[in-house]
């Protein structure tokens, strides 16, 4: 069995990617990235793994869509350009990158007759709907450009399953967290930069009064998810969509205090502007994908902040 991880040198990519070459099942792992938010580093560990192949590619290139699709049973499709903040900076390239190029992921695993793609849908998509916790059937209108590409990759993947036929699942992340994410940047996530400040005892800047709330999940949890909706035999639960998440609510604040524990700090966060286009609390009903994947978080949020804080201080370059 060969399996096709788009993005996977990014930070679930390459998380699931170490998962798939350890699964018996599994006698191939291909991987095409560009390399734009990805790294050579999150794989070089797989380079001499005779199961592993990398297509240095672009999504939004159909040509290499084709060409990493070739002989592949399984797509899991995790590349796209995320981050709120640069999608409202640069919508252009948020829509080439996660519109055309899963149009064109989707259209390349048709015409090669690959009948199943796990594809990275997104929380983003409940938008403006006040409803806690989030349901996976009740959506709200979108607050950013990138919102509004994961939502159309979902409308996307009922139309390829309605239309030719296709097994498409997607699966609505909700702030996935852990070794390899990259603290670099102007859009790093939030528990890189906390990491970062922390080791480099620098206080770090809380958009807001620290009060926004997320279901934060650590990165285990989403690869489960995405290895048993590639390898599910349950028919019911194809051309669905999942929240993958912990169902837990913990605020910024509260993040930060469980991040400083673990450093053994005093030191004390800056508070700054909220930020455009981000809602001020999420927390995903994960009923559904335990009932039809078998989801079950593995991975408590506490345990998750220890792992990742612990990967940071050992392996960042940044470290005390």
């Amino acid at each position: 069995m060969h399996i096709l991880v788009t993005g996977g040198a990014g930070f679930i990519g390459s998380n699931l990617v170490s998962a798939l070459l350890s699964d018996e099942r599994v006698t191939g792992v291909i991987v095409l990235d560009n390399f734009s938010t990805g790294s050579k580093g999150n794989i070089e560990e797989f380079f001499t793994n005779s199961k592993f192949r990398l297509i240095e590619g672009d999504i939004r290139n159909y040509a290499d869509c084709l060409q990493a699709c070739n002989g592949v049973d399984f797509i899991s499709h995790q590349a796209a350009l995320g981050s709120v903040p640069r999608s409202i900076h640069d919508p252009l390239t948020t829509n080439d990158v996660n519109i055309t190029g899963t149009l064109n992921i989707f259209t390349a695993a048709k015409e090669k007759k690959i009948k199943r793609i796990v594809y990275a849908a997104s929380s983003s998509t409940y938008g403006d709907h006040p409803g806690l916790p989030k349901v996976e059937d009740k959506i709200g209108n979108p607050l950013s450009p990138y919102a509004v590409t994961k939502y159309v990759n979902e409308l996307y993947a009922k139309v390829y399953a309605d239309v030719y036929g296709m097994e498409l699942i997607g699966l609505r992340y909700f702030n996935i967290f852990g070794p390899k994410q990259n603290p670099n940047g102007p859009y790093a996530a939030v528990i890189p930069l906390f990491a970062e400040a922390l080791l480099k005892n620098q206080p770090p800047t809380i958009n807001g009064d620290g009060s926004h709330s997320r279901d934060f999940t650590y990165v285990d949890n989403a690869v489960q998810a995405n290895i048993r909706s590639i390898f599910t035999d349950n028919k019911e639960a194809v051309n669905q969509v999942y929240n993958i998440a912990c169902g837990e609510q913990t605020s910024l604040n509260e993040l930060f205090e469980g991040l400083r524990n673990e450093a053994g700090s005093k030191l004390q966060p800056v508070y700054g502007p909220e930020r455009a286009g981000d809602v001020k609390h999420s927390l995903a009903d994960i009923t559904k994908a335990k009932k039809f994947l078998g989801y079950e978080p593995t991975i408590s949020v506490g345990e998750g902040l220890k792992k990742t804080f612990k990967w940071y201080k050992e392996s960042s370059g940044f470290g005390v």
